[in-house]
């Protein structure tokens, strides 16, 4: 059992670590001990999933996915890492809307936190769920569903504190086949005139920089195969790229999916990684930002005057949109979204005050953190921009009155 987070910047302060084999041995566990906190992949760069209790991670509980072609829905163990459902998915002829850069994170962990994918009319991973069984406070295990539960929102995206989810139900979409195609040295200037026409150039849309002159990006467009030929040499000042790239400086393009518009399935499309190979870079930080869509573009005008900051201690930055959702408390609550990432070199002490930095440049877009990556912000503020917290906080001492499922962060931001 891992003792810290993917990244080794979160060294986990659990009393013990408990791996059940069972949905029984489950219950047993959450009723027996105080305090508990499920762990995903270790993936998040924040101390969400962080305890000083048992921590329990779910990897040995049996991997079930049962698909079900009349509902058109999948239901999997909750551990089940992307890359491996979306395999068993894609066999049975079925997809899911959109995945994360990488296909490494756990459902359950992913639509916890509110991540996901890029694309104006992609939604968040969590907006997938239809369906959630977890094991309460008291030790028994529920089952809820979006059609019957009018809390339904507040329990998808609920950071791990109403319950140890055992498995997910998804909505499903037939299998589809996505081109990739790389563009580089797209003027920063030319995105901030196009951003529209950009992010609408493809299924998924993802743009990338390092913040440093010449002010460039470079554009990943994962287009459906559609039979529509190569695509033009020149793009809005932009150059097709004449062989794979890795969207991190220095990274092997070997770790990436394939590109130059080789068609393959939607979950080898979708994350820019492979599955085989360790995501991003391996040795770093990441931060997150989201926005409202319609103000993207100032945005991006209001970071410039400290594009030399970020720049300092940056490996790179990507941009995407995503469309807005009903998740009480997802990032992308009731309004469509650009994402502002960043990945930084592994230096907390000298990247926190850039983070800072950031946020007092988008605090007049209101932006929401990502709740798995690294972030500054007061818990006032962050408390502010989440309209329905009230009512989940109403849920929450209602489902655990005892606060056995919380920790430090979800005290602070809850």
């Amino acid at each position: 059992m891992p003792q810290t987070n993917w990244a080794g910047n979160v060294a986990f302060g659990a009393a013990r670590m408990l791996r059940p084999e069972s949905v029984a041995e489950l219950r047993r566990q959450v009723a027996g001990n105080p305090v508990v906190r499920a762990l995903g992949s270790g993936h998040s760069f924040s101390p969400v999933a962080d305890t000083t209790g048992a921590l329990i991670s779910l990897d040995d509980l049996p991997r079930t996915v049962r698909i079900d072609a009349g509902t058109r829905t999948v239901t999997a163990t909750a551990a089940i890492r992307y890359a491996e459902l979306a395999a068993r998915l894609d066999a049975g002829g079925y997809a899911l809307p959109n995945l994360a850069s990488l296909p490494h994170i756990s459902v359950a962990g992913a639509c916890a936190t509110g991540t996901h994918g890029s694309g104006d009319a992609n939604r968040c991973l969590a907006s997938a769920v239809s369906a959630l069984e977890m094991v309460t406070a008291d030790g028994e295990l529920v089952t809820v569903r979006r059609e019957t539960d009018a809390e339904f929102p507040a329990m998808v995206t609920a950071l791990g504190t109403l319950g140890i989810v055992t498995s997910v139900t998804l909505d499903l979409v037939p299998a589809f086949t996505l081109r990739q195609w790389v563009y580089q040295d797209l003027p920063r200037r030319r995105l901030a005139a196009h951003f529209d026409e950009i992010f609408a150039s493809g299924y998924s849309v993802s743009v990338f920089t390092d913040w440093r002159p010449p002010s460039t990006c470079t554009v990943w467009r994962k287009q459906l195969a559609d039979g529509t030929g190569a695509p033009p040499r020149r793009w809005l000042d932009a150059r097709l790229a004449d062989a794979p790239v890795n969207p991190v400086p220095g990274m092997a393009a070997a770790h990436t999916t394939a590109q130059q518009g080789v068609p393959g399935p939607w979950h080898e499309r979708l994350p820019h990684f492979r599955a085989g190979y360790t995501p991003s870079s391996g040795d770093e930080l990441q931060s997150e930002y989201l926005v409202p869509r319609a103000r993207a573009v100032d945005a991006l005008a209001a970071l410039e005057p400290i594009a030399g900051r970020i720049a300092s201690v940056l490996r790179i930055s990507e941009i995407r949109t995503i469309a807005g959702d009903d998740l009480w408390l997802s990032p992308c609550y009731q309004r469509d979204s650009a994402g502002f990432h960043f990945t930084w070199h592994r230096d907390t002490a000298a990247v926190v005050p850039v983070l800072a930095a950031i946020e007092e440049r988008l605090a007049p877009f209101a932006a929401r953190p990502h709740w798995g990556k690294l972030f500054t912000m007061a818990p006032a503020d962050v408390r502010s921009r989440y309209p329905r917290l009230p009512d989940f906080e109403r849920v929450a001492a209602r489902l655990d009155p005892a606060g056995r499922f919380g920790n430090d962060f979800t005290g602070r931001y809850l």
